[in-house]
């Protein structure tokens, strides 16, 4: 097997982006870069620590961020876990990378940023619900940010499919498997669905 190890080897293979790839990155929002990302309920926040990376879904019933400035998001740390793996990381190595999309729409926006919590009051108030605040907010400065092709959506027919995930094995089953039968997955699965309705926010 042949492997690429120099960034030559690379170039040799690939050539060099098209002038529209190279063209389309800024360091801010653009008016268009804005309203796509205004319109994204769904993101995946990739962060970097010593252990390695992290990649974490991020999701909302509205924009999954909030748009401060130009350079600026912010998105609030909602229930998730609690595991904090990209919390963690974000407090030890800011180096951040986010993947927007769009239901329906084959593109995706792709923001490289430093990230910082903050668990300032005002602005944890802003993405109250009722009495519910997130416990710490994201904030992303904002180094490049540019639409991504859309040729992987494409290919994978993701919004134009029908379903693919009859028969998928549940959480329950994958924690059974993952501790030999120790975990009660059947258990976790039935109670999961108000442990949910409960704990949303």
């Amino acid at each position: 097997m042949t492997f690429i190890e120099t960034l030559d080897d690379l170039q040799k293979v690939y050539g060099k982006p098209g002038d529209a790839a190279q063209k389309k990155v800024t360091d801010r929002l653009t008016p268009s870069y804005a309203a796509f990302i205004d319109r994204s309920r769904f993101c995946v926040l990739t962060t970097v620590g010593p252990e390695g990376t992290d990649g974490s879904p991020r999701g909302d019933d509205g924009p999954v961020v909030r748009i401060l400035d130009p350079q600026t998001l912010a998105m609030p740390d909602w229930k998730g876990n609690d595991r904090v793996d990209s919390l963690r990381n974000i407090v030890r190595d800011g180096r951040c990378s986010l993947i927007f999309l769009v239901h329906g729409s084959n593109n995706a926006m792709r923001v490289n940023a430093r990230a910082r919590l903050t668990v300032d009051d005002d602005l944890r108030a802003r993405f109250a619900r009722g009495d519910l605040r997130p416990r710490c907010v994201i904030l992303f400065r904002i180094e490049e940010v540019y639409s991504q092709c859309a040729r992987a959506l494409m290919r994978s027919g993701l919004w134009s499919r029908g379903p693919d995930a009859d028969g998928l094995p549940t959480v329950g089953d994958m924690l059974r498997d993952a501790t030999n039968g120790a975990f009660d997955g059947a258990t976790y699965d039935a109670d999961w669905s108000a442990r949910a309705a409960r704990t949303m926010w």
